[in-house]
């Protein structure tokens, strides 16, 4: 599954919390053992697992630091993020939303020669922390290949633009930071001095900023994570992103992920109600 930009704090809930109240039989797709073939298959299984990864945005979120509460933050993100949790969640959003043919088309073309290289680099993609190598050697890639006036960086530009990251990252990171704060707001983690609606303004005057900042981060990450996949070989990923169904299964592993993050945030808002005195913001 094409990589989300961490960096950027991804998330966003595109589809919905009714599909959340229980883990039932998947009704509009096939059985659970093929949406668990899908998760593998795509690599939405680790997509899910790189979630975590993300955990140290929330403190920061609230200007403190991960460190700022010792081993206590690691266990709650053992807790919180565990891998069955958020597992679950997306077997039972799927199995509410995934059709048949959806999860055919997107299963057949990661099982394909291509898609099964494309998915094992990902999958190391995403579960690389965040302490610049990724960002920093994308960045180097694409300084050269703008040099020497390569064509791969269209490409690039190309596959992000079919898999929708810019966009779809900027209504996810501002959904996901209201929930949060609003949430840490309601367990008497911080004080807010502002409304959700003058929150969420402030957020949209941001989008200008934020965007050029996804813009630049998903360039350089798909310039480190494809590196080693000829021009054609990213065009033709690019023809498999832009197919219409492959847009309608896109769209919906970004809602699963962004709803899952946000869920998943959620839940430390409250945990650290125990953990932190509170705070204005």
């Amino acid at each position: 599954m094409r990589a989300f930009y961490r960096s950027s704090f991804l998330a966003f809930c595109l589809i919905v919390s009714a599909a959340l109240s229980s883990l039932s039989t998947a009704a509009n797709a096939a059985d659970l053992d093929r949406l668990e073939a899908f998760l593998e298959v795509t690599g939405f299984d680790v997509a899910l697992e790189s979630i975590r990864l993300s955990a140290d945005s929330a403190p920061q979120m609230l200007g403190m630091q991960a460190e700022d509460f010792g081993s206590e933050w690691s266990r709650l993100v053992r807790e919180v993020f565990a891998t069955d949790i958020m597992h679950d969640m997306a077997l039972e959003i799927l199995g509410n939303t995934l059709s048949d043919a959806q999860l055919t088309h997107a299963a057949d073309f990661y099982a394909s020669d291509l898609g099964k290289r494309l998915v094992e680099v990902e999958n190391k993609s995403h579960m690389i922390e965040e302490d610049g190598l990724k960002s920093e050697s994308g960045t180097e890639i694409v300084d050269g290949l703008v040099r020497i006036g390569s064509p791969r960086v269209a490409l690039l530009n190309r596959l992000n633009s079919a898999s929708n990251a810019e966009d779809t990252s900027i209504r996810a990171i501002q959904e996901v930071q209201i929930r949060f704060l609003l949430a840490a707001a309601a367990a008497g983690v911080i004080e807010l001095r502002m409304e959700e609606p003058d929150l969420r303004e402030a957020m949209r005057n941001q989008q200008d900023e934020l965007r050029t900042s996804i813009r630049a981060n998903a360039l350089a990450t798909s310039a480190y994570t494809y590196q080693a996949f000829s021009d054609d070989e990213v065009a033709a990923y690019a023809d498999a992103l832009e197919e219409p169904i492959m847009q309608e299964v896109y769209a919906l592993m970004n809602a699963v992920q962004f709803e899952i993050m946000a869920n998943r945030f959620e839940a430390v808002a409250d945990r650290l109600a125990d953990m932190q005195p509170s705070q204005d913001l």
